[in-house]
């Protein structure tokens, strides 16, 4: 299911050995950094995909896709009559990782395929009357130690969006990385895709698959 791929995606993010490390900076290009543009691979969003999408845009070459069903894998962690606290605790943890702010889970795109240690994220919402700005900055401080947000706007063909770049700190890893998102809005309701990454250097590496999309990014 994938959205036990985003719970052990997020806690390999921080536990991932430095043997997986290696061999993935290994098979990783050294000169990719913010500002250049991947290599197109599939495309997600539009009927049919691996992830339909109120919006459709182009992953890297190798990234891989899989949907999301935050609905449905929060009702199976929904607690039981029995009132068991090991049921609550799961539902809290889902909950945390499937909603962030005003936004809720929707794909995810693995990139350890393509040889890095990360993954691009879509976030969908209901709609509503919030701007972009509005919705990433719920996004952003929805996230726990967060901080250092720089904003600014984007056009992809028809869409106008805002993008932002920040920090948080892992307290497991005792030190700050970056991550960046942006967001959209349209009839159907907010979009954001978020990139992380196990650390800055591995962020930063990944960082043209995030400008792919971004450039690549239409209505559906």
């Amino acid at each position: 299911m994938a959205y036990v791929a985003l719970l052990t995606g997020v806690l390999a993010g921080c536990s991932e050995g430095a043997d997986d490390k290696k061999d993935a900076k290994t098979s990783a290009s050294a000169s990719a950094s913010a500002g250049q543009v991947a290599e197109s691979g599939d495309s997600i969003g539009a009927a049919g995909s691996a992830c339909e999408l109120p919006v459709s845009f182009d992953l890297a070459k190798d990234w891989e896709a899989e949907a999301i069903d935050s609905a449905a894998a929060q009702d199976k962690a929904s607690p039981t009559d029995s009132g068991d606290l090991e049921d609550e605790i799961s539902e809290e943890v889902l909950d945390s990782l499937l909603r962030q702010g005003p936004v809720a889970a929707a794909c995810e795109v693995d990139a350890k395929p393509a040889g890095y240690i990360g993954f691009l994220r879509i976030w969908t919402g209901e709609p509503g009357d919030d701007d972009a700005r509005t919705v990433l900055e719920e996004f952003v401080a929805a996230e726990d130690d967060s901080s250092k947000a720089k904003y600014s706007s984007f056009t992809s063909g028809d869409l106008a969006g805002v993008e932002v770049e920040y920090v948080v700190t892992s307290e497991l890893l005792d030190e700050t990385k970056k991550e960046s998102a942006f967001a959209v809005t349209t009839p159907d309701g907010p979009v954001v895709v978020h990139l992380g990454g196990m650390d800055t250097e591995e962020h930063e590496k990944m960082a043209p698959a995030f400008e792919l999309a971004k450039k690549t990014l239409q209505k559906v």
